[in-house]
């Protein structure tokens, strides 16, 4: 018999990445039979979903929905979840990120978000539940979603893309709608051998300087990267002081300490190699652009 997979956030980036994946994987489409959970049943989405899979409405702030949701699930994907709203599962697939305060010893403590999480990741290790881990880099979906970070058309029609932090810095980039379902993937056909593992995802590290090269192969315009002063970059930023200062901190741990740390590169070469299908099969940032046209603000 199957079992039934939870998956959380499923009209989402990662969610919707893992119920396609396992739907048109041969080996995991017979292991697991899914449950989308999302918090509006009747959005175009879930309505979309409903043709292919069970969709169920449940939202982690109201513990009564996610009790009847999660009732004979067996594995569950997720984020923000309180241990007792997992009674009865066996396996739990949280999605995560770094500890920006611990990695930095102390030094960035405002990119709440990403420490947060890895609280959250420290006390499910605890847990008698089996517990594997997905921890994304930086979405490439973020060129398009997040305009306030998106290159500008200037008036002699170069693309410039600035940030305050050096062209060198790395960025561990990956496909959140393609391949998020390639990594979970790899748990969900092997949760023994990845228990207690971490997958560092990305396609690879691409520097500020890469980053624009590729968007100026793909795209045919000029596309240049300019590093302004921190006070600039917030300036640019139409966000709450606080929020703008998150942003400064994050990419200046970056920057500093790597993206996941100082074996950031280790760690995402080996997520890349054991991602189901390896790393031939996730997506590089050209091949991402040239699906998804970029735009200047």
């Amino acid at each position: 018999m199957s079992k039934v997979l939870a998956v959380f956030g499923a009209t989402g980036q990662q969610g919707g990445s893992i119920i396609n994946y396992v739907l048109n994987d041969p080996e995991l489409s017979q292991t697991y039979k899914i449950r989308a959970i999302t918090r509006d049943v009747n959005s175009a989405t879930a309505q979309q979903l409903k043709k292919k899979v069970e969709v169920v409405q449940g939202d982690v702030l109201d513990h009564a929905s996610l009790e009847t949701a999660l009732t004979g699930a067996h594995t569950v994907f997720g984020k923000y979840l309180r241990p007792r709203q997992l009674r009865g599962a066996a396996y739990l697939i949280f999605s995560t990120l770094p500890s920006v305060t611990e990695i930095s010893g102390g030094k960035y403590t405002k990119v709440t978000p990403f420490d947060a999480t890895a609280k959250a990741e420290q006390y499910i290790r605890g847990l008698p539940i089996k517990s594997a881990f997905y921890t994304p880099g930086s979405f490439m979906q973020n060129f398009h979603s997040q305009g306030f970070l998106r290159a500008r058309e200037a008036p002699d029609g170069t693309w410039v893309m600035s940030r305050h932090v050096a062209p060198s810095r790395q960025l561990p980039l990956t496909d959140a709608v393609g391949d998020t379902g390639k990594f979970v993937g790899a748990i969900l056909a092997e949760p023994d051998r990845y228990e207690g593992k971490k997958f560092c995802a990305a396609t690879a590290l691409y520097s500020m300087e890469e980053i624009v090269a590729a968007m100026s192969k793909v795209t045919g315009q000029t596309v240049v990267y300019r590093q302004i002063s921190t006070e600039e970059f917030k300036k640019s930023l139409p966000l709450e002081a606080s929020v703008a200062d998150m942003f400064v901190e994050c990419f200046d741990y970056q920057e500093k300490f790597g993206y996941y740390g100082p074996r950031t590169e280790e760690l995402v070469a080996w997520a890349g190699e054991d991602a189901r299908g390896g790393r031939r099969g996730l997506a590089n940032f050209e091949r991402y652009l040239e699906a998804h046209p970029l735009r200047p603000v």
